[in-house]
Order: structure tokens, then C-alpha cells, then sequence
């Protein structure tokens, strides 16, 4: 009743403007959108890093290998949203310019957490000003530098790094599995597995193999693999 009355008094109308319980409630409906995206799942292993991801392919007509939900970022990195991808789109474009330009600067890969930061602060910058409206979208982003990364920024333009997680419409059934069945010493085998698993779990029926996005990040390369549907055919449990 609340946010109703919250509603009809304007309080929802400018991600500026601060509801009388401290609440920003544009950036609280970007967060909703996000809960309602297609699911995405991250795990940091012992030889690397892996993300799988529910393209949703919402229409038969569709080439399922046109849809792209797991994009490159760099040779060492990769991130995938969930929520409005375009907004995602834009962020990861934004993400893939400022790992070139520290590459042409530095001639060396960035680092993740700098990235991330970045990426947040943009994230931020739109809850603050007037004009614009949130980034509709989480982001998980995965890579390798000295060690494996994983990081989930949420539209507030927070950032934690984890183990693993997961984002989008499933995310706290998914959670639950992952935290279940994660283990630090699992390989990136065993990671895909998991993540497959878990969509096979929470999507049911609705699962198909030609739904899943996939990439994997070794530790001993460095390099940006995504999986062929072929290749994740054994991993479909």
C-alpha cells in the first residue's frame, strides 16, 4: 500500500528523487527487471573460470546460435547480463573499449576488479543525475589474472566478487544448488556440469541444450573458449 501511495505521489518518477523512507524507487524497479531476465550462472574452479547462461529462446523461428547471451570482453575476460540486454550491450561495449585502451596504454591485460569498478561507477552514475534512468541489468563478469575472478554488479552500481552465483528469474533456486554443490575444488568441467545442471533443474521441462550458453576461461591460457552446443552435449545431465 505503501509503494502505491509512494506512486501516486511522484516519489517514482526521477531516479533522483528519494522516497520519505529513503528509498530510490526507479533504481528498486531496475532491480525487479533484472529478477525477471533469463537465467545466468558463474563459477570460479581450480584451473579457471566458466559462465552459463539461458539464452531463452522465446520464438521457434529463431537461429538459437544467433542469440548471444555470453559476450568477449577481452582474451581474459567475459561477462554476461541479465535484465534488459541492451543495456547490457552497452555496458560490455563500454567494458571492451576500456580493456583496449589499458592494452594500447600499458601493453598488458587490465586487471578485473579495475574493470568491474568501472563499470560499476557508470552504473552509479546513473542512479545520481537527472535526465537518464538506471541500467536495467546485472552483470556477471568472470576472468583471469594471477588467479580466478568472478563479480556481480547489480543497477545500484554495487559489485561483490564470489565463488559462485547466480543472477536473473531463478536466481535464489539456483543459489540454493550452488550452494549445495560448489565445491573450491571442482575443475572447469565440473563447473560446467554444475551449471547446466542447475538450468536443467529450474527450467524443467522448458530445458533444451540448444538454450545454453557457455565459456570457459582456463587458468593456464588466459583465453576466451566459448562452447559449441556439440561440445555441451555431454554435459547434459
Amino acid at each position: 500500500m505503501q509503494q502505491v501511495q509512494h506512486q501516486m505521489m511522484g516519489y517514482d518518477r526521477a531516479s533522483t528523487m528519494f522516497s520519505p523512507d529513503g528509498r530510490l524507487l526507479q533504481v528498486e524497479y531496475a532491480k525487479k527487471t533484472v529478477r525477471q531476465g533469463s537465467s545466468a550462472i558463474g563459477v570460479v574452479c581450480k584451473d579457471g573460470a566458466v559462465l552459463v547462461a539461458d539464452k531463452r529462446v522465446v520464438e521457434k523461428l529463431i537461429l538459437p546460435h544467433s542469440v548471444e547471451k555470453i559476450f568477449q570482453v577481452d582474451d581474459h575476460i567475459a561477462a554476461t547480463p541479465t535484465g534488459l540486454v541492451m543495456d547490457g550491450r552497452v555496458l560490455i561495449e563500454r567494458a571492451q573499449v576500456i580493456a583496449q585502451q589499458h592494452r594500447v596504454t600499458y601493453d598488458d591485460n587490465i586487471d578485473i576488479l579495475s574493470l568491474v569498478k568501472e563499470i560499476s561507477d557508470i552504473k552509479q552514475a546513473h542512479t545520481q543525475y537527472g535526465g537518464v534512468r538506471p541500467f536495467g541489468v546485472s552483470l556477471l563478469i568472470v576472468g583471469v589474472n594471477d588467479t580466478s575472478h568472478l563479480y556481480m554488479t547489480d543497477p545500484t552500481g554495487i559489485y561483490f566478487e564470489y565463488k559462485a552465483t547466480a543472477i536473473g528469474e531463478f536466481e535464489q533456486e539456483i543459489k540454493n544448488i550452488l550452494e549445495k554443490s560448489y565445491k573450491e575444488t571442482m575443475n572447469m568441467d565440473a563447473g560446467i556440469k554444475l551449471g547446466v545442471g542447475a538450468l536443467k533443474t529450474v527450467l524443467g521441462k522448458e530445458f533444451s541444450m540448444d538454450r545454453v550458453d557457455a565459456i570457459r576461461i582456463p587458468r593456464a591460457t588466459k583465453k576466451f573458449e566459448r562452447l559449441t552446443t556439440e561440445d555441451l552435449k555431454k554435459y547434459n545431465l
